[in-house]
């Protein structure tokens, strides 16, 4: 066979890098169609449903009408929480994923759900705490004290830094112990026990551009850490050693991937409640798209978490007309039977 054939049949690098860009560029766009698909039903479909057109005059040219108020007022702010909401819960997911190499590992595994209601229990009982901002404030403090409590505590497995292991039972300890406090505090407490209920069902309703603006520097600054994360993260994937022998601080890696995990879920929790499933489900839709590299599992998982979020709330909404379904009931419907088909695998995913 001649050297010409040979160099015939055999692809190019060039044209390979080539195939590749241009099958992320589908899938981001295929992602950011879905994402923009997904707003728009959130901001049409309600109790009161509003036309494509009038959506449209009301983000444009807004003139008092009903359907102006009903969107600028009501839908606009709750989009813009779902939307931040959904990206902070999936790119949580794909990091706690990856730093504990478990598949059926959730955000909520570093304590930090469960950090976040114990503090707002804590706060409602014993200073009256009633309004949002309260909420979000001593849910954020909870949520970062027991994250670096569960790192801590993961420490204990050695010098080199908390294991993937030791953070998944440290994790698991503190938030059965932080959950005990929890019911303890809201039994003794009427008010609490009212709240408490409300914030655990998980929902983005009634939440008003304060929101917004309260929680986003802690999203943003969870998703620059996250970025920044990612090539170490993919190191890791290679097995600690390796990643040493390449030169990365695993213990440091850990770090920041441990305080991106925190801001980015304690903010989320904080603001909407427990929205369970998000953060486990999305990774694995995400990552058939991204194959094993952070850098792109990342944004993937949180473009589709935003989209999730809101069809979540958008079906919430069209299943119990006129009244509404929370966001956090239907994610638990659709992400119950997910996680046990996911168990009963019988391959499961690597990581």
């Amino acid at each position: 066979m001649s050297t010409a054939t040979i160099t015939a049949r055999t692809p190019s690098p060039r044209r390979g890098s080539t195939v590749l860009r241009a099958r992320r560029s589908l899938v981001v766009s295929g992602l950011l169609a879905l994402l923009l698909v997904a707003v728009l039903l959130s901001l049409a479909v309600g109790a009161k449903p509003v036309p494509p057109g009038d959506v449209w005059h009301a983000l444009t040219g807004a003139t008092g009408t009903e359907n102006d108020i009903v969107v600028r007022s009501l839908r606009v702010p709750r989009t813009a929480v779902g939307v931040m909401a959904g990206i902070a819960l999936g790119v949580a997911g794909a990091l706690m994923q990856g730093h504990t190499r478990n598949p059926l590992a959730d955000p909520g595994l570093l304590g930090v759900t469960q950090g976040a209601a114990f503090t707002m229990a804590l706060a409602i009982m014993t200073l009256g705490v009633t309004g949002l901002y309260g909420y979000i404030w001593f849910g954020l403090a909870g949520a970062l004290a027991a994250s670096a409590g569960v790192f801590a505590l993961g420490m204990v497995g050695g010098p080199g830094g908390p294991t993937p292991l030791t953070l998944a039972l440290a994790g698991t300890a503190v938030s059965a112990f932080l959950y005990a406090l929890t019911s303890a505090l809201v039994l003794l407490d009427q008010q609490a026990m009212d709240v408490f209920r409300f914030w655990q069902t998980g929902s983005i309703a009634g939440r008003g551009a304060e929101t917004v603006v309260q929680v986003l520097p802690f999203v943003a600054v969870g998703l620059l850490l996250a970025l920044v994360n990612a090539p170490g993260l993919n190191a890791l994937a290679l097995g600690e050693d390796v990643a040493r022998s390449l030169g990365q601080n695993v213990a440091l890696t850990r770090a920041v991937g441990v305080c991106a995990i925190t801001l980015l879920t304690g903010a989320a929790v904080a603001a909407c409640g427990s929205l369970a499933f998000v953060g486990l489900m999305v990774p694995h839709l995400a990552r058939p798209l991204s194959g094993p590299d952070h850098r792109w599992l990342l944004p993937y998982s949180g473009m589709i978490g935003a989209a999730a979020l809101l069809l979540a709330d958008v079906a919430g909404r069209v299943v119990a007309r006129p009244g509404e379904l929370e966001a956090g009931v239907v994610l638990a419907l659709l992400g119950a039977p997910f996680f046990v088909a996911l168990v009963r695998r019988r391959k499961p995913v690597r990581l």
